[in-house]
């Protein structure tokens, strides 16, 4: 495991009406600071990588649809400095992932239907000054193949 990421699974309490999940809560262990809550979607097939924060801590989940979420940790510094963790998450495995800062992250949508994320980073987005620190996800240096693996 990725040195700083966190990983709470997530329980569906399902009765006659519907169905519940808690995400994210203040009194968890992975909760520092609120920020905001967004909503993604991301269409089947599609790659959303690769990006990091200097400044904010993601707090991701998939409610629809399942992602494949991979990190790379970039930071010279960290023990697990190179390595690649990898998540396949949504509604067959619900689980909240907590990025740190300085951790390329991304996903691909391998349902086949959109898959929606929440994240809840630790700050607000500046629109001025954006902490999006981008690289195209598939020319980098990072060694991750999104193709699906068959077999």
């Amino acid at each position: 495991m990725i040195e700083g990421v966190k990983i709470k699974k997530l329980r569906v309490i399902p009765d006659e009406r519907g169905r519940l999940m808690e995400i994210f809560r203040s009194d968890d262990d992975l909760f520092s600071k609120f920020g905001q809550v967004y909503m993604s979607t991301t269409y089947p097939g599609v790659v959303k990588a690769w990006h990091l924060h200097k400044e904010q801590t993601d707090n991701v989940a998939c409610v629809h649809g399942m992602i494949k979420l991979a990190l790379y940790d970039a930071r010279e510094n960290s023990q697990t400095f190179k390595e690649i963790a990898q998540f396949f998450m949504g509604v067959h495995n619900p689980l909240l992932v907590q990025i740190p800062e300085e951790v390329y992250h991304g996903w691909m949508c391998v349902s086949e239907e959109e898959a929606l994320i929440i994240n809840i980073p630790t700050e607000v987005y500046n629109y001025e000054k954006p902490d999006e620190h981008r690289l195209d996800p598939h020319k980098n240096n990072i060694p991750y193949n999104w193709g699906r693996k068959d077999g």
